[in-house]
């Protein structure tokens, strides 16, 4: 990297923003600077191409640059951005949006997923009277005090320097897929719990499927005892098939908070619900933003419920997906590697680590992180765009070529990153 227009960048980024990123989450990739993306692919600015399992985590389900949204956010942001009142492409937005979705009645449209989900647990406030939140080890809610957990402790600890640990006396944190441990904490707190958050299938880290009946009995002790039931789908939604997790797993939920896919890799979040609901946001229950709604989120929205209606996309991603797990897997295979590959095919995760389940974040902490490390380090070099954490995100762009490459590409970073790991 010496010498090249990135090294050059990233000193310059370094000396005018703190860590040279914008978000922490890129602290792992600050020596790199992409100059544009294409369908699966993106090209650093030295002209190094990647194939790209990391999709700007996540929102570029569609692939980079995908022309039908291009060309719909072009033609209506010619006409201006954000004015203080509704606009047309506003309600299509939302029409489209229900009408996708299949369960919900209302939607807010807002710009992350991290003030969505705050304005979830605001509704679920209004309407149980109650303080405090039910969610699950390992997963991702958000980055302010009230969500952001270290997923190293077994129990809500502060993630940050500066958090307020008082902030987190709101969540109660268990276990994913732990029946026993769900229904213990809500026979101990039930009558203070506003509502259960949980992604329905564990994305953010490890691609932890949902036990058979989890999601079910979840859903049925929260109706039980008039807890609200929150689906946080800022990953699965639209991912994991039209519906998103709702159509995958046939659980219904009281609230459901979508980002990422929903608008084709622009930045828009949405919260959807009962009207019964929602309407508490009209009567007394504040939700605000000055961008929410806005001309760009809104045009990409509508775009990708467009693309993405006939069920085409979801199956060109489950066929590509399928397809290079399994070559993944014969690769690894051959090489006598300890890794597993699991998750579904629009998202999966791999992690060195033996043959046992992984059904929790607990389980998922055996895995040799710093071995997977050097493995994505050496895949970075070798052309592959990985996240640290294990994830790897097919999109509708993904394809053949794009396979065939990847295991190219995969087995000489495998073997860079071994033979490191024996000197080391």
């Amino acid at each position: 990297m010496a010498g090249s227009v990135q090294a050059s960048m990233a000193e310059r980024m370094a000396r005018v923003v703190p860590g040279g990123v914008n978000s922490n989450v890129r602290l792992e990739v600050a020596d790199r600077f992409v100059a544009r993306g294409l369908g699966a692919r993106i090209w650093d600015v030295d002209g190094n191409d990647y194939v790209d399992y990391v999709l700007g985590q996540g929102p570029a389900f569609l692939g980079h640059a995908h022309p039908r949204i291009l060309a719909r956010v072009q033609a209506e942001i010619a006409h201006g951005m954000t004015f203080g009142a509704q606009s047309e492409v506003e309600l299509l937005a939302a029409e489209a949006l229900i009408d996708a979705l299949g369960w919900a009645e209302m939607v807010r449209i807002g710009m992350t997923s991290t003030e969505t989900v705050q304005a979830a647990f605001r509704l679920a406030r209004t309407r149980t009277g109650r303080p405090l939140f039910l969610r699950f080890r390992g997963q991702y809610h958000g980055w302010l005090d009230n969500v952001l957990i270290s997923p190293a402790e077994p129990t809500p600890a502060p993630a940050s320097r500066g958090q307020l640990p008082e902030a987190l006396d709101q969540s109660i944190t268990i276990e994913w897929n732990d029946v026993a441990s769900l229904r213990g904490t809500l026979d101990r707190h039930g009558d203070r719990i506003a509502a259960v958050i949980t992604e329905p299938m564990m994305l953010n880290a490890g691609a932890i499927l949902p036990e058979a009946g989890f999601l079910e009995t979840i859903r049925a002790e929260c109706s039980a005892r008039g807890i609200l039931l929150i689906l946080d789908e800022t990953i699965t939604g639209f991912r994991l098939g039209p519906r998103g997790a709702v159509g995958r797993f046939g659980v219904v939920p009281d609230l459901a908070i979508y980002g990422k896919a929903v608008a084709g890799g622009f930045p828009a979040s949405v919260l959807a619900g009962s009207a019964e609901l929602m309407s508490e946001f009209a009567s007394g229950t504040n939700h605000s933003g000055t961008f929410n709604a806005n001309v760009l989120a809104c045009a990409a929205i509508v775009a990708a419920m467009e693309v993405m209606a006939d069920g085409e996309v979801h199956a060109t991603v489950e066929a590509t997906g399928s397809d290079l797990m399994d070559q993944i897997r014969s690769l690894l295979s051959e090489r006598d590697l300890p890794v597993q590959v699991r998750g579904l095919p629009a998202a999966f995760h791999l992690s060195y680590d033996d043959d046992l389940p992984v059904r929790n974040y607990a389980d998922l902490l055996r895995g040799d992180a710093a071995r997977y490390g050097r493995l994505v380090h050496a895949a970075r070099d070798h052309g592959l765009w990985l996240t640290g954490r294990g994830i790897w995100y097919v999109s509708a762009a993904h394809d053949r070529t794009t396979t065939a490459d990847t295991l190219e590409r995969l087995a000489r970073a495998i073997a860079v990153a071994e033979t490191g790991a024996v000197r080391a």
